[in-house]
């Protein structure tokens, strides 16, 4: 990042959105449309071979279309050189800001469909995303799941260049055995990806992920693929395809996941079973002792069929009885979502699958929020008087300001806590300019732009940025000037004495 203001003709930038290895995210507005863009920018000019993957992460994008992928508006460069892509900015974040949380079953299988029917258009071209994971899938305001970060994109007959040298790339939670193996992939290895993020939604873990790389990987190579709670068994035939370790048993490719979804949108799980009608025949006075027989098998086969249901229904009643107790212990305990099948949110959640519309478990549910929230709220209290303001970026004020601001947009402690940050990093510029510190200064400035970028003193703070430069460097030479001539000014005076 140059110490200079980032300018980009066109566009009037607003804040970094955030930053990676290579490259950073600025949100802006296109002028000359008026639309809000999300400007992803390139670090440096220096390493050229990264610069042609990013060029053709733009190109590949911008000849993709569908409503779950990311559009690209342009692709150019900065004054300095650097390559930006301009995009359409997605505002409703990340599906990794939902991390822990268990997804009701019909959401969870919506955003899968969205995604595989994106991936469909990316296979179709012969591509490889080959980094499909929760930070990559953003959300429209509506709902619309959207595939972005197509940086490691790679076409299937060209993927042995990196291959062939040992080198993995992507996510190594969502990984698949072929990936993590650094073997040639296709666009099986995407759908392995997808169903780890399909496990992780409908149990809120990623059973995968290890305590370091060569666990995680291992992981994904041996272990089998975890059950699904009781409630959901019937879609784990689903998620053994799109985990299966060797890719030949796995989905061929999009269109027959989103086929074999199709079929299970068709299967009503609480559809009544229809059998052949029991044939009764008619009561025949000559034959009134068999008309009573079929009478009271008749009534057997009620009274059986009555005392089943009766049966099946005081079965659920007590299955629902013991989850909904069971969730009150782990809500005083504060196991909210952990450990993984017996948390407060999980026990809740399968209540609502015998029982949809029970009032005690989105009481529950509600509670567990609202329990979330607070852990959070306070969590970002002890990291603002910590003065971990932005970073780490999973552990900071900012980071758990804005994940109530995920479940609760509206919340007003952390609308107010995000304001504070922001006003921590304006006390923290002004100081830096006082001190005379200008490249301090910005960095505060740029980051505080990161925590809130509307800020109006923030964004004031920036445009005036080279100004205030300008001016203490004038300043600096003015008191120079005025020692240069104080001398002069006293010979002159002592000559003028002299001869008067």
């Amino acid at each position: 990042m140059t110490e200079q203001l980032l300018v980009i003709p066109g566009y009037q930038v607003h804040g970094r959105l955030g930053k990676g290895g290579m490259a950073e995210v600025y949100l802006a507005t296109q002028e000359s449309l008026h639309r809000k863009v999300a400007i992803k920018v390139l670090l440096s000019t220096d390493d050229q071979a990264f610069s042609q993957r990013f060029i053709k992460e733009g190109h590949i994008v911008a000849s993709l279309h569908h409503p779950s992928i990311i559009t690209i508006y342009d692709i150019n460069q900065l004054a300095d050189g650097r390559h930006y892509l301009t995009m359409e900015f997605v505002a409703g974040g990340d599906l990794a800001q939902h991390k822990g949380e268990v997804f009701e079953l019909a959401r969870a299988l919506r955003i899968v469909r969205q995604v595989a029917s994106g991936l469909a258009v990316v296979h179709d071209q012969g591509l490889v995303h080959r980094d499909i994971k929760p930070a990559n899938i953003l959300f429209r305001t509506d709902g619309t799941a959207v595939i972005t970060d197509f940086g490691v994109a790679k076409e299937v007959e060209l993927d042995t260049d990196l291959t062939q040298f040992g080198i993995a790339v992507g996510s190594p939670s969502y990984s698949s055995p072929e990936q993590a193996q650094c073997q040639a992939l296709d666009a099986r290895s995407d759908i392995y990806s997808l169903g780890v993020i399909l496990l992780e939604m409908l149990t809120g873990t990623n059973p995968y992920r290890g305590a370091n790389y060569t666990q995680t990987v291992m992981n994904h190579l041996q272990m089998d693929v975890p059950q699904l709670p009781a409630p959901l068994q019937g879609y784990q035939w689903l998620l053994e395809r799109m985990l299966a370790k060797d890719p030949d048993e796995r989905f061929a490719d999009c269109k027959v996941l989103l086929a074999s979804l199709d079929e299970l949108a068709q299967e009503d799980p609480d559809s009544t079973l229809i059998a052949p009608a029991l044939s009764v025949p008619k009561p025949s006075r000559r034959k009134g002792g068999r008309s009573k027989l079929w009478v009271g098998l008749l009534l057997g086969v009620l009274l059986l069929a009555a005392a089943s249901a009766g049966g099946y229904h005081l079965y659920q009643q007590t299955q629902i009885s013991d989850y909904l107790a069971r969730a009150e212990q782990r809500l005083q305990s504060g196991n909210l979502l952990e450990p993984p099948q017996d948390n407060a949110d999980y026990l809740f959640r399968q209540v609502l699958t015998l029982d949809a519309d029970n009032p005690l478990a989105l009481d529950g549910l509600n509670r567990v929020l609202q329990a979330r929230i607070n852990q959070s709220l306070q969590l970002a209290e002890q990291r603002l008087a910590d003065q971990q303001l932005l970073l780490p970026e999973d552990d900071s004020a900012t980071h758990y300001f804005r994940q109530v601001l995920a479940w609760e947009p509206d919340n007003l402690l952390a609308l107010a806590g995000i304001n504070r940050v922001a006003q921590r990093y304006i006390a923290q510029s002004e100081a830096a300019y006082k001190r005379r510190e200008f490249a301090l200064a910005l960095a505060l400035v740029q980051q505080g732009l990161e925590v809130e970028p509307t800020n109006e003193a923030l964004l004031h703070l920036l445009d005036g940025h080279e100004q205030r430069v300008r001016q203490a460097q004038t300043a600096r030479r003015k008191p120079a000037a005025t020692q240069q001539t104080g001398p002069v000014n006293s010979v002159k005076r002592l000559w003028n004495n002299l001869f008067e």
